[in-house]
């Protein structure tokens, strides 16, 4: 494992049983992911993308292999442990952006800190602020329908951010928008990659994939490819 590593999975399983049949949506899947990659899991439907992904952002577990995560040993870990993991360390992005919709934006992207325990003003305080990074600091006080498709997602962008977390997981998140907004959602990644954040995002688009430094490709249920990408799309120097 290399010390830079903030993932390190090895011959990673996941098999479900549905009627008689056994489907094995991860066959074996070892890779190590360190701090400040910008990775892209790309693969086909069924390839196993999503399922990763889940398991990565501690949503599932494995049927079986190793998942070390910042040096701990996932498997390890309590559900106590694992719910600060979810709301501290690990930031997520959905392709249907998730946002409650009664909330305003500031209380939207602000819903992490709740479980955190911090104060209404400080919530707010710093809600808006990320608001303003991702170019909606008009838009605090603005509720999910009333805000467009890419706004939307602005503010589940910034509610991942919220807490500072060390990994950004986005599952699609391009996949609703049309593609100048995308274009848009794409450049805030970049931003938040050379701000010193590590990025994972699953796409079956091939342009978005190509804003990542790193494309990992699987195919049922295993890594067909695993390919640096010399020239990303949008690329922005590293915050130093």
């Amino acid at each position: 494992m290399s010390k830079n590593a903030v993932i390190d999975i090895k011959n990673l399983t996941k098999f479900y049983q549905m009627g008689d049949e056994i489907i094995k949506a991860l066959n074996g899947v070892s890779l190590n992911i360190n701090k400040n990659e910008y990775v892209a899991l790309m693969g086909p439907s069924g390839s196993g993308k999503s399922t990763l992904m889940n398991i990565l952002g501690c949503l599932d577990t494995p049927t079986g292999g190793s998942y070390v995560l910042n040096g701990n040993q996932v498997a390890e870990m309590t559900d106590n442990e694992l719910a600060e993991i979810r709301n501290k360390e690990i930031g997520f992005v959905f392709q249907t952006f998730n946002l409650l919709p009664r909330l305003s934006s500031w209380e939207n992207v602000a819903m992490p800190l709740v479980y955190a325990g911090v104060g209404r003003s400080k919530r707010r305080q710093r809600a808006e602020a990320i608001l303003t990074t991702v170019g909606l600091g008009e838009r605090t006080e603005h509720k999910p329908n009333e805000l467009s498709g890419g706004q939307r997602q602005r503010v589940a962008i910034a509610r991942a951010l919220i807490n500072t977390p060390s990994i950004i997981l986005a599952d699609e998140p391009t996949g609703n928008l049309d593609t100048k907004t995308s274009h848009e959602i794409m450049h805030i990644f970049s931003e938040i990659h050379a701000q010193g954040n590590t990025v994972i995002l699953v796409t079956h688009e091939e342009d978005v994939a190509l804003h990542a430094h790193r494309i990992i490709r699987l195919r049922d249920g295993k890594v067909e490819r695993d390919d640096i990408n010399p020239n990303p799309v949008g690329q922005l120097p590293a915050n130093s």
